[in-house]
């Protein structure tokens, strides 16, 4: 779950603008809504309420239904492994339903593909104010110049840390001035604490890759996505830097030391000294986790990047409700109501901005220091999106295994991953 977003810096301004924003009104008679009294139906599909967030989106649906008498949502939640094949698959069948989740992962090749509705439309038609919903997070379901979705949450990635090992293993708490020498060197000494303890968990895959790399002055592809980019010097030493872990320092757990257990279900068992991961693990580790816990700006080695992920809300082209379909979609991603039920249930954070609702999130406790998710916006990366995005995922982090089981060298690797990439992926 991803800085500079879009190249353009966070300042303080911008995070207190993160979750304060007006409220959007409801409008009526656009294509697709009823303005004679009739009853309009609007199919919604989706993958992150899946599990224990779906009694939320409920909440949201009946607040929604509350404010437009004319307008029925049926939602439907499908798990997120399966979700994007079954959206292929009906999209291509011409049954895709009125409006739908995509991440921004996915977006671009949707948007590229001509199945997404052109917002303008309905932005004119409503009188949308734009500034109601945060200006980079919007500019990410934009392509080509127009604007297919709206974002409906972002989250961002933080190092959390267990407070009790860090005092056990006489180690000062990280700081946003901590590179990755200070955090290494405390992984170290809180593995040397007994044999089942770890210092950090940090997955050697495809995302923590991209983002480490642009830490240390890297990338995957270069400034126009003409060419890849994977195995520059700057990228091994990061693949190395991140495999020494679990290879050289053992800071790291092997998966045969994790012998299946997952590394949120190692710290919260106390064994972890450090995660790298999402503000989405909050809710879980705010319930079940007991000991003390903090949490950080993650460090960077020549610079600090941290993961910005966003969920975003598109209307299929050929839907007959278009109009209502972009209430509803409005409604998730700038209403005020539905922003307060997602801050409340700790679901990711809105991408409407509403200053009381962020005092509320920020007041919240643990972690003490939740200033750090809004601190991290001003060093936030974006994927590096192509069409083959998947694709690319999948040869990259292939390769990345092999590094992380001690196969092949980094330099190795990610030569191979470089030639398999030119060979299999058309660039623009």
């Amino acid at each position: 779950m991803k800085k500079g977003l879009f190249g353009k810096s966070f300042t303080a301004a911008t995070a207190a603008a993160l979750l304060a924003v007006a409220a959007v009104g409801c409008s009526s008679g656009s294509k697709g809504t009823s303005s004679s009294g009739s009853t309009v139906t609007v199919k919604f599909a989706n993958f992150s309420s899946s599990g224990d967030n779906e009694k939320y989106l409920a909440q949201m649906k009946d607040e929604f239904e509350k404010q437009h008498t004319n307008i029925k949502v049926q939602i439907e939640t499908i798990a997120f492994g399966d979700y994007f094949t079954q959206m292929q698959t009906r999209v291509a069948a011409g049954q895709a339903p009125d409006a739908y989740e995509l991440n921004f992962e996915n977006f671009y090749s949707y948007a590229k593909k001509g199945v997404l509705l052109d917002l303008a439309a309905q932005f004119k038609t409503t009188k949308f104010d734009q500034s109601t919903v945060n200006k980079q997070a919007l500019a990410a379901f934009a392509a080509d110049g127009k604007q297919y979705g709206l974002p409906a949450s972002f989250s961002n990635v933080l190092l959390i840390y267990n407070k009790d090992l860090f005092d056990k293993a006489k180690v000062t708490y990280p700081t946003d001035q901590w590179t990755w020498k200070e955090m290494d060197a405390a992984a170290i000494k809180i593995r040397a604490l007994d044999k089942n303890t770890f210092g950090i968990s940090q997955g050697v895959q495809f995302f923590e890759f991209f983002k480490a790399a642009q830490q240390n002055g890297g990338s995957l592809l270069n400034a126009d996505k003409t060419k890849f980019t994977v195995n520059t010097p700057e990228n091994v030493e990061t693949l190395k830097h991140l495999t020494d872990r679990i290879l050289v320092a053992n800071s790291m757990p092997t998966e045969a030391q994790l012998s299946g257990t997952g590394d949120w279900d190692l710290f919260k068992a106390g064994r972890l000294g450090m995660i790298i991961t999402g503000v989405w693990a909050f809710p879980d580790f705010i319930k079940n986790v007991k000991f003390n816990w903090d949490v950080a700006i993650e460090p960077g080695n020549k610079k600090k990047a941290t993961h910005f992920f966003s969920n975003g809300l598109v209307i299929n082209k050929d839907s007959k409700v278009q109009g209502a379909a972009f209430e509803w979609i409005k409604f998730m991603s700038a209403g005020k109501e539905a922003a307060k039920i997602r801050v409340d249930a700790g679901w990711e954070l809105p991408a409407s901005t509403y200053q009381d609702v962020l005092d509320t999130y920020l007041k919240a406790k643990p972690p003490e220091n939740r200033k750090a998710v809004f601190d991290s916006l001003n060093y936030l990366i974006t994927p590096p999106v192509i069409e083959q995005f998947n694709e690319m995922n999948d040869i990259i982090g292939r390769h990345l295994q092999e590094a992380a089981q001690g196969t092949k060298p980094a330099e190795q690797v990610l030569k191979e991953a470089q030639a398999e990439l030119e060979q299999k992926i058309k660039l623009q």
